[in-house]
């Protein structure tokens, strides 16, 4: 099948844009208002950007309670939300007024920071501290219209590392099992018998790759 998705004509029940973009890691964000009061809420469009220094993004569907605090305080937290905690990430998730504090709705742990005051999640095995690069508004598809869609960007100052999950110097990321998010209602997990290696090839093998080719 194909569609034009200006038109938007697909005939499936749903979009499924965000059904084949997967899997989407989760940008679990806590900031803290100016009045003190903490906020926090999972976002699929998220990813790493950028090193040395580092980068990451998230995009917001409208002005969410996230945006509003970190462009007021200039920064932000990103926790990873595993497959322990997934239920607790979904009840932060809930559209809730302005002003109210997510952490005891999820039962989490606002932990204290290094650098920023943003809270981190205390129960998540990761987190990453940042501070407020640029927020960027995308073009809607017609001029005025909605939704409105921007990407903040953030550069990661800090990061937290459970200690139990460092081995051999390096982080076993399968045994966080760090969930994303797929399309409509699903999830994935990854987990240690997912998680596979492939060394990159070298320039030569490349390069010979290409010449066979020719000759053929």
């Amino acid at each position: 099948m194909f569609y034009e998705t200006i038109e938007n004509k697909h005939g499936l029940k749903h979009d499924p844009f965000k059904a084949l973009v997967v899997p989407r890691p989760i940008g679990w964000i806590s900031t803290v208002s100016r009045d003190g009061i903490c906020n926090i809420g999972p976002y699929s469009f998220f990813n790493a950007v950028g090193e040395k220094p580092h980068y990451v993004m998230f995009s917001s569907s409208g002005r969410k309670d996230s945006l509003k605090n970190i462009e007021e305080t200039g920064e932000f937290t990103c926790s990873l939300a595993t497959w322990d905690l997934r239920h607790n990430m979904n009840m932060t998730s809930a559209s809730v007024p302005y002003g109210v504090d997510e952490f005891p709705i999820g039962d989490l742990t606002a932990a204290a920071c290094r650098l920023v005051k943003a809270p981190r999640v205390k129960e998540s095995p990761a987190a990453f501290e940042c501070k407020h690069w640029k927020t960027i508004e995308l073009p809607p598809l017609h001029p005025g219209g909605e939704p409105r869609n921007w990407v903040v960007f953030g550069q990661v100052i800090g990061i937290h590392i459970d200690d139990r999950f460092v081995k051999d110097g390096m982080v076993d990321t399968g045994a966080m099992r760090p969930i994303a998010r797929l399309g409509y209602m699903e999830y994935a997990v990854v987990t240690p018998e997912t998680v596979f290696a492939i060394d990159r090839p070298s320039v030569e093998e490349a390069m010979a790759k290409v010449r066979v080719k020719a000759a053929e």
